[in-house]
């Protein structure tokens, strides 16, 4: 559908559009850009890049709740079996995005992808989903797990009350979005000290878990693979924990066009952080059974918290404050790579143009990003966030397999496409085939929460004959989309 060519002028003397034709010149294209011109700039050096995806990654689910492995395996040394293969696998997903990555030079990432392999349509479906639904839910369930554990220490003796867990979630939700509609150098320089904190918690977890060991507490670890057989459904749903887990290792694709020197450092950056958080991920739960045996474990409701209260006394008043720290960086890391998906997606016409504007002076897609801030709210306080976020995760997944399926169309449909890293095929066709299968098992074992997130991802196909392709819309409605 032709679209009306966006005039790079000062609206209001706030923003700037990104280019004719909503388009953003690549920065890796060689055109000079037009006098005048505000892009985003590239601020995301290796070492940035690798806070965001450690930052994003590690949220606090290896701090609260790595119970749903266990639950499902049935003894200690499968649990950490499958931790160890969901570190594999995700480290094989992240290969292909990186592949991706330095083939496609633009920002967007599941959405960019989708869009050159397989055109707009499941792109838009994309974009459609995680602007209404999974971004503003996702985030609303991080940050509420933030509000309940900065809160902690102040309520040690009794509930904390749900009001005041909302209020100070919504301060922090606020603060995020205000930090990247400000400046990406601070939101990065905030990302990497928020994933050093994140670090720190999980070393101040490892190392005593080590020393445990070095004192023969091994007790937990005999019989490693004796208890509960897992079951046929039982290990899928492992590695679905597991999967979500390390989920975050694609944030990076999402702001490819800020890389300095994307064809190197988004590889590098893969690499390192992929590495980084399987190692410490097994090393963590290595050290949760050196202290509290499996039916312990199973019970407990912060397996972090528990861990502390047994080996360090008053310190373990530290352990929650990081816990928040770690989920408001993974907050932050969120929302500084979606909005480039919101950004990007308007700037090919499948949003409204306002979300493709660049703040003149500050260099941030501020309307992308202030976008997600009253869908957030709405979720935050209104319905239960957990069941939400049940019957939309297979869409993640659905959508990050067709990612990895394309990569393997565009090696035939596209085979001179430059590859500056090129990952052998086996890898992106494992992946591929694990990530529909997991789809398919939750369509089996769940089939109503499943069924309810296929209907609402199945209202993106109306949405795109509506939005997009109809082409006599009235004034108003034309106005309303920032036609």
């Amino acid at each position: 559908m032709p679209r009306k060519a966006a005039v790079p002028t000062v609206s209001n003397g706030s923003y700037l559009q990104g280019q004719a034709n909503g388009r953003l010149s690549s920065m890796d294209s060689g055109q000079p850009a037009l006098e005048g011109k505000v892009v985003l700039k590239k601020k995301v050096t290796l070492l940035r890049g690798i806070s965001i995806i450690i930052g994003t990654i590690i949220g606090a689910g290896i701090f609260i709740s790595p119970k749903g492995i266990l639950k499902n395996t049935g003894s200690v040394g499968m649990s950490l079996t499958v931790w160890t293969a969901c570190g594999i696998l995700s480290l094989f997903g992240a290969l292909c995005y990186a592949e991706l990555g330095t083939c496609i030079k633009k920002s967007g990432g599941h959405y960019t992808y989708i869009l050159e392999a397989f055109g707009p349509l499941p792109a838009f479906v994309r974009v459609w989903v995680e602007l209404l639904i999974i971004r503003p839910a996702a985030t609303a369930v991080i940050s509420l797990a933030f509000g309940r554990y900065i809160l902690e220490p102040f309520f040690m003796q009794c509930e904390i009350p749900e009001l005041a867990i909302k209020l100070i979630t919504a301060v922090g939700i606020t603060l995020v979005m205000v930090l990247n509609s400000t400046s990406v150098s601070w939101s990065a320089r905030i990302q990497m000290f928020l994933t050093f904190c994140k670090l720190v918690a999980i070393l101040i977890i490892i190392v005593p878990g080590v020393i445990q060991l070095i004192k023969g507490e091994t007790q937990h670890f005999k019989n490693a693979f004796a208890g509960n057989d897992a079951s046929v459904m039982g290990l899928p749903l492992a590695f679905y924990s597991g999967m979500y887990a390390y989920s975050g290792w694609f944030y990076l694709n999402f702001v490819t066009e800020e890389v300095e020197n994307p064809e190197k450092n988004i590889p590098l950056a893969i690499c390192i952080s992929m590495i980084i958080v399987t190692v410490g991920y097994v090393l963590t739960n290595v050290a949760y059974f050196t202290t509290i045996s499996a039916g312990e474990l199973l019970l407990s409701k912060a397996v972090a918290v528990t861990f502390a209260e047994r080996l360090m006394g008053n310190f373990s008043l530290a352990v929650p404050v990081f816990v928040a720290l770690s989920c408001f960086g993974s907050m932050n890391g969120g929302i500084f790579a979606v909005s480039r998906m919101f950004f990007v997606a308007s700037r090919e016409g499948h949003l409204p143009e306002i979300l493709s504007m660049i703040h003149v002076r500050k260099h941030t897609p501020l309307p992308a990003v202030i976008v997600l801030h009253p869908l957030t709210m709405i979720m935050l306080f209104n319905g239960d966030l957990y069941s939400l976020l049940n019957f939309l995760s297979f869409a993640r997944w659905l959508f990050i397999g067709l990612v990895v399926a394309g990569l393997i169309y565009l090696r035939y449909k596209r085979p001179d496409m430059p590859r500056p890293f090129k990952v052998p095929l086996f890898i992106p066709a494992l992946f591929s085939f694990t990530c529909l299968f997991m789809v398919a098992l939750s369509l089996y074992s769940d089939p109503v929460n499943t069924g309810i997130g296929f209907a609402i991802t199945l209202t993106g196909i109306p949405a795109y004959y509506l939005f997009i392709v109809w082409d006599k819309k009235p004034k108003w409605f034309r106005k309303l989309l920032g036609k």
